[in-house]
């Protein structure tokens, strides 16, 4: 998947748009700023955000074209962002590190899904927040209706409550939304989908 995402990157253009994903924009701002990471974060659009509102942004994906690309955003709205490019659990990030993690689409694979979900948990404090959009099952009866809308090709990789549930079991949670949503994020996000949006606090 790294030179699938490197190909698609290497546009010129960001492909889902350099402005941040609306429920991102909508429930980061409601936490006082600390120090934040974002798995699988691509062209840099939600990290650049936070670091724009005043959080310690750290980032990370498996292509070097996305971090090219969030460093150059990074650069354009006058904010830094620590962007690595690798996998977990070989970052460097340490027990109890961050004050919220932002998962956006992280569709990671069903064989380290669980495993990458776990250390993520270990690198929160308690107290912290996760904030959690990606597709749920259903999506795959959209995606023939809505080619732009986007998501994963292998209805494996969508999520499911349950599973999320089970992930994070531990967490109180804040909100939850299961249900349509109408997407307008660049090229690639465009039409309407069937997605999981939470946020939820580690006790």
């Amino acid at each position: 998947m790294k030179e699938f995402w490197d190909e698609r990157f290497s546009n010129r253009e960001y492909i889902y748009g350099e402005e941040p994903n609306e429920y991102v924009k909508e429930k980061l701002r409601l936490f006082k700023p600390g120090k934040v990471l974002f798995p699988a974060e691509g062209e840099g659009r939600n990290a650049v955000y936070a670091a724009d509102l005043g959080w310690e942004t750290a980032a990370f994906d498996q292509c070097t074209e996305g971090k090219k690309k969030a460093d150059r955003l990074a650069e354009k709205k006058g904010v830094e962002i620590d962007y690595k490019v690798g996998d977990l659990p070989g970052l460097g990030y340490q027990k109890e590190e961050f004050d919220a993690i932002v998962l956006v689409y992280a569709h990671f694979g069903r064989d380290i899904r669980s495993e990458y979900h776990r250390l993520l948990n270990s690198y929160l404090r308690p107290g912290g927040v996760v904030i959690f959009e990606g597709f749920g099952e259903k999506h795959v009866d959209y995606q023939e209706k809505y080619p732009q809308v986007g998501g994963p090709k292998t209805p494996a990789l969508f999520f499911s409550e349950k599973e999320i549930k089970q992930d994070f079991g531990e967490y109180e949670f804040l909100d939850w939304y299961e249900g349509e949503l109408d997407l307008e994020e660049g090229e690639y996000h465009k039409g309407r989908g069937w997605v999981i949006r939470f946020t939820a606090r580690k006790k």
